[in-house]
């Protein structure tokens, strides 16, 4: 029987996802102005293979989906560190959502966003972005418009250039981000998505400790680089 390569699932992990993308970024290979910014959580483990294999450096940034209250797994907007905020008023007018329940969801993804920055930072503090090369990677984009939050958050410090790398995303969301950076790489761009796990054989939830071991491995891999 003979499948519908749109029916397939292509990625075996998150390690083989960002594997994928090395051969699409050998040219930002052993650049001392280019930077790996993972998305957490999921996006790290991508980043991480990207990065060593670039040997390039590795950071976070940091972002979280505004999802709508009855259906977390859908978007309304975005918020990244910076106080960049995206909402999606297509969204809230379609679920219902007033100003004080965004207020209420804004908040709760606020406080979870400083954990995180808490947590996997520790004391360090984020890379000085003005005139470096930013590569943003996650592993898989739905609406983008983590992404989007992402891209403006970064776009705020000046970069020299600014490059999206996911290994999925859906041709719609490739083609609006596409306008919104320097370069995008997306090696699978279905026109259905169904969900970004549906491209992994495993997609198992990345953990706060696995994130903290990879940023650990990258930070230690820099410091004997130097």
């Amino acid at each position: 029987m003979n499948h519908s390569p749109s029916l397939q699932t292509i990625l075996n992990d998150r390690v083989d996802a960002g594997r994928s993308l090395v051969e699409p970024l050998l040219k930002y290979a052993k650049r001392a102005d280019v930077i790996v910014l993972a998305l957490p959580r999921g996006g790290v483990p991508v980043a991480y293979e990207v990065a060593t294999a670039l040997e390039v450096r590795l950071d976070l940034m940091l972002v979280r989906k505004l999802g709508v209250p009855s259906h977390q797994e859908f978007a309304m907007g975005a918020i990244a560190s910076g106080g960049i905020q995206i909402v999606n008023d297509d969204a809230l007018r379609a679920n219902g959502i007033d100003q004080r329940t965004l207020d209420a969801v804004v908040a709760k993804e606020t406080q979870e966003m400083l954990r995180r920055e808490q947590l996997f930072r520790e004391s360090r503090g984020p890379l000085a972005l003005k005139d470096q090369v930013v590569i943003l990677i996650d592993d898989g984009l739905a609406t983008g418009a983590t992404m989007m939050a992402a891209i403006q958050a970064v776009r705020l410090q000046a970069p020299s250039r600014i490059v999206v790398a996911v290994p999925v995303a859906p041709m719609e969301t490739a083609e609006a981000l596409r306008d919104e950076v320097d370069e995008l790489i997306c090696p699978l761009t279905p026109d259905w998505l169904v969900s970004i796990g549906y491209w992994y054989t495993d997609f198992t939830q990345t953990s706060d400790e696995e994130v903290i071991d990879l940023l650990h491995r990258a930070w230690q891999r820099e410091s004997m680089m130097k």
